[in-house]
């Protein structure tokens, strides 16, 4: 246990924190210290470190309230002498908020309790000193319903119920003949505090606390406690952020913007989060509290007047009617915006990028509550980067950091096809949340989800609003429509963060949990029928409509150049037909690392052809059928050469389980029989034969060629008679010929005297040479071992870590699901080898084989070709073990190409 600081205070202009300090005092509590630092208006607080989370789960409740109620209590009075108010005073009552804050951004994940303070006393002397019972009793049951649910865990029985307090509200609200809760009068809230009591003391038998020192602790320690709830613990393990880093704990005095017309709330963003652009937006509420506006229970009015009017037509509704019903906070707080509109603007100059803001403003007072740098889509994020590089903001390299590889996914995804759209039928529209395109069934509930997910269905994920504990379902939907919330609820911004279409508030949906169905304008759609959602502008459609490829912005063509200007690291792709090449060729990849010819043979003539070669019972046989198969490889081959034009094409030799491409059906058997003229007994009897009790460690790779070298011969003479003919048409093939599987520096010796033998033949045929290498896939950990033997022969080393995380682990990866999910809750992995580069165990082995080979092949080409390659982490580490280069699949080529910028700007 660390001694020390445990607790650091902010306000008036003063902090014991400051921005750089987000480990300790996580990204809220770092950034509220530094709004003080720089002049912003922020109420006063104090925020309990990160570490203090860790020793909660260390030492337990008890000991960690002794461990710090000391520095807790001397905090709290810092809040009272700068307030000017006392914690559970009846005649100046000081009310206060406790928020979680992880020094990594997790919107909604954990817990939040405003107006913690409040008893039945207290809020007699609050409704004095305001003059304003109704607000008094509003902030009552917010904070009982807040405090009931956090920490006290009165929640809905099951899926189909709604939120047990909710449930009162509305009883209370239908009985008072009201549709909103701003309807309600003071006797209709004291009636609701009461109810929601009742409700606390029958469903979990314990009393609602008066004590406002006994519910300060209760807030503390539950906001600890949802560190480990199970939305956090999903959102930590899909955005990769460690258990250990633990969460702050901030408490500030609550200010308040539901205390009448003059009092208002709202989240703001300085650039649109969806789309980049540099247009500053955001949603308000008059008369509310922060929790109304992004939990998508009231649609919040827009902000600026542009937005506001924006917001007007996509919902159809009139400009008359918007001035009047919707106004923006431009038009009905023109002071207040002016004064908003300054700080956020002094809030991204200061941090260099856009801004998720949260205020309020407290009779005619306005405070920040939050700063944080903005979660944003894919195509937001490189736009941002390259328009603040433009205007001076950042440099090149700092533009290069701020993009996220994996994000760089999300441009990727297909659109609508636009004559598919012209025919498509329109339902409704929303507010477009999230761009992007998205068909999928039509479900409820998270759980639905996630099974139907799983089940092999695209869903559609439709709530009347969601809340965190819908994370799973909706990590697992292809896209979410809500009835509810705006462009900041909870929705809005957790899809934005995931890369997920969302439409969201519209209001048109009429959703029956029950009976599984919504309703829009007259037209009945049930639980698993189709729909289409475009989160590009908010429109919803009916049924399937196709896709297309996405057409990449001029910022994603400027971002890849700027890598380009400063990686070392190249990137190649890993492609088996032309179609794979070009358009791996189109992200910038600069040649084939990995051509796998046993992908090659998949259609209906090369497959008979290439069973006739497994099948035979005799070289003849083989080279009968290898004498079909060398036209098609050629041909295939030309394609890739064609392609890749200027750029090495890396083939690797034949490698498959054998067991993969005979035939074990009967139908299958018989049409080999008849193929090659031999009874079906005998291929029955071959097939048998061919088993083999661990096949992946079996006859494949170069034993097969080794075993068999008419094999390697056929395929090298494919190979070069490809690049000699189109070396004849004006063409500039680079062909790398790779043996694969070698453990042994003779398997390698004696496949590189075939393939030159064979080359010799070829070349003396066609009346000239072609310039290649011959080298070895490094995917055996004796391969590594021996490197130096190997490169004596080798030209150049391919990692294969696909095999070589196999081999090193033991793990087989076609089994591995079967232990992974237990290994990675007991921590004894990390994370999942086989997708993220094992760097101490698998690492070493590579670090060791490139300076084994290189010590006597200085020149020595090193690359890797396994799916690590389009990993981000695992190309940095390649960029630092001197590999020349990664080689991906066509569509995760542009996030090596970043990752590897990043890796030469880190250094």
């Amino acid at each position: 246990m660390k001694d020390g600081k445990r607790v650091y205070t902010f306000g008036n202009g003063q902090a014991e924190g400051r921005a750089d300090m987000r480990n300790e005092l996580g990204g809220k509590g770092a950034n509220l210290a530094e709004m003080n630092l720089i002049g912003v208006p922020v109420p006063p607080g104090f925020t309990i470190t990160t570490d203090v989370c860790n020793e909660y789960y260390e030492i337990g409740h008890d000991k960690v309230v002794a461990l710090i109620k000391d520095e807790v209590e001397r905090s709290l009075k810092h809040i009272e002498n700068l307030t000017n108010q006392k914690f559970g005073d009846a005649e100046n009552p000081l009310l206060l908020s406790v928020r979680s804050g992880a020094r990594a951004s997790m919107p909604g994940m954990m817990d939040t309790i405003l107006n913690l303070g409040l008893n039945d006393t207290v809020v007699e002397g609050l409704a004095r000193k305001t003059g304003n019972p109704r607000f008094a009793y509003d902030a009552y049951r917010r904070f009982v319903q807040m405090y009931g649910d956090v920490v006290m865990e009165l929640k809905p029985a099951s899926k189909e119920e709604i939120d047990p307090f909710e449930e009162i509200i509305e009883k209370v609200k239908e009985q008072k003949g009201v549709n909103t809760d701003n309807e309600l009068e003071t006797e209709d809230l004291k009636k609701l505090v009461k109810l929601f009591k009742d409700a606390i003391l029958k469903r979990t038998g314990k009393q609602f606390p008066d004590d406002p020192i006994e519910q300060l602790w209760g807030a503390i320690c539950a906001v600890f406690d949802s560190w480990m709830n199970e939305r956090a613990i999903l959102y930590r393990k899909m955005e990769g952020i460690p258990q250990e880093w633990g969460t702050a704990v901030t408490v500030m005095a609550m200010v308040f913007g539901n205390m009448g017309e003059t009092s208002a709330t709202g989240v703001c963003f300085s650039r649109n989060a969806a789309t980049g652009e540099n247009v500053f937006n955001g949603e308000w509420l008059v008369n509310a509290q922060g929790e109304d506006v992004v939990a998508g229970i009231r649609t919040p009015q827009q902000i600026t007047l542009a937005g506001s009017r924006h917001w007007a037509e996509l919902q159809g509704i009139s400009e008359e009617e918007r001035a009047t019903k919707y106004p923006s906070m431009e038009e009905a707080m023109p002071d207040m915006y002016k004064e908003l509109d300054a700080l956020q603007t002094k809030l991204e100059e200061h941090y260099r990028d856009m801004q998720d803001m949260e205020f309020t403003v407290q009779e005619g007072k306005l405070w920040f509550l939050q700063t944080r740098n903005g979660k944003r889509t894919g195509a937001a994020m490189v736009k941002i980067a390259m328009d603040l590089l433009r205007e001076g903001k950042i440099d090149e390299k700092t533009a290069i950091k701020r993009c996220e590889p994996l994000k760089l996914d999300e441009l990727l995804h297909p659109v609508f096809n636009k004559e598919a759209l012209n025919q498509a039928k329109e339902l409704t529209r929303g507010l477009p949340a999230s761009p992007g395109a998205a068909c999928g069934q039509i479900v409820f509930f998270a759980d639905d989800a996630e099974k139907w997910h799983h089940d092999g269905h695209k869903v559609i994920l439709v709530r009347l609003e969601t809340s965190p504990e819908d994370l799973a379902g909706m990590a697992e939907a292809e896209g979410i429509l809500t009835a509810r919330g705006g462009m900041t609820s909870h929705a809005a911004v957790v899809a934005r963060g995931m890369g997920k279409c969302c439409v969201s508030g519209a209001g048109a949906v009429n959703v029956d949990y029950k009976k599984r169905t919504i309703e829009i304008d007259g037209q009945i759609l049930k639980e698993g029928e189709y729909i289409s959602l475009n989160g590009t502008n908010g429109h919803v459609y009916k049924g399937e409509i196709p896709t297309q490829a996405a057409e990449l912005s001029d910022d994603f063509a400027a971002l890849m150049d700027l890598c380009s200007k400063y990686t070392h690291l190249q990137v190649r792709t890993n492609a088996d037909t032309p179609h794979d090449a070009e358009v791996a060729n189109r992200f910038g990849a600069v040649g084939i690392g990995l051509c796998r010819t046993e992908h090659m043979f998949f259609d209906n003539e090369k497959i008979i052809a290439m069973r006739e070669m497994i099948l035979a019972e005799d070289a003849e046989g083989r080279e009968r059928a290898l004498a079909k198969l060398l036209p098609y490889q050629k041909e295939d081959f030309k394609g890739l050469f064609r392609a890749m034009n200027g750029y090495p094409v890396n083939v690797r030799l034949l490698d498959p389980p054998l067991h993969e491409f005979v035939p074990h059906d009967t139908l299958g058997q018989q049409t080999m029989a008849d193929q090659m003229g031999v009874s079906v007994e005998t291929i029955k009897q071959r097939v048998e034969n061919l088993s083999e009790h661990n096949p992946m460690l079996g006859h494949r790779g170069c034993r097969l060629g080794n075993t068999f070298p008419e094999i390697t011969a056929m395929q090298t003479r494919a190979i070069l008679m490809a690049a000699c003919e189109l070396k004849k048409e004006g063409f500039d093939p680079h062909p790398e010929i790779m043996v694969p599987l070698v453990g042994n520096v003779h398997e390698f010796e004696n496949q590189e005297r075939v393939i030159r033998a064979e080359a010799a033949k070829v070349f003396a045929e066609q009346g000239l040479e072609i310039t290649f290498k011959v080298g070895t896939m490094i995917e055996i950990p004796r391969a590594a071992l021996t490197a130096d033997k190997i490169a004596t022969h080798a030209e150049y080393f391919s990692f294969g870590t696909n095999d070589l995380t196999q081999m090193t682990f033991g793990y087989s990866r076609d089994d591995i699901a079967s232990f992974l999910p237990v290994y990675l809750e007991k921590k004894i992995l990390k994370v999942d080898p086989f997708q993220v580069l094992d760097q101490k165990g698998v690492g070493q082995l590579i670090n060791m084989a490139v300076e084994k080979g290189r010590s006597v092949r200085p020149e020595l080409k090193c690359g890797i070709c396994g799916e690590h390659g389009g990993e981000p982490s695992s190309v940095k580490f390649c960029h630092k073990a001197g590999l020349n280069y990664v080689s991906c699949s066509p569509f995760r080529v542009p996030i090596a190409r970043l990752a590897a910028a990043q890796a030469a700007v880190e250094e």
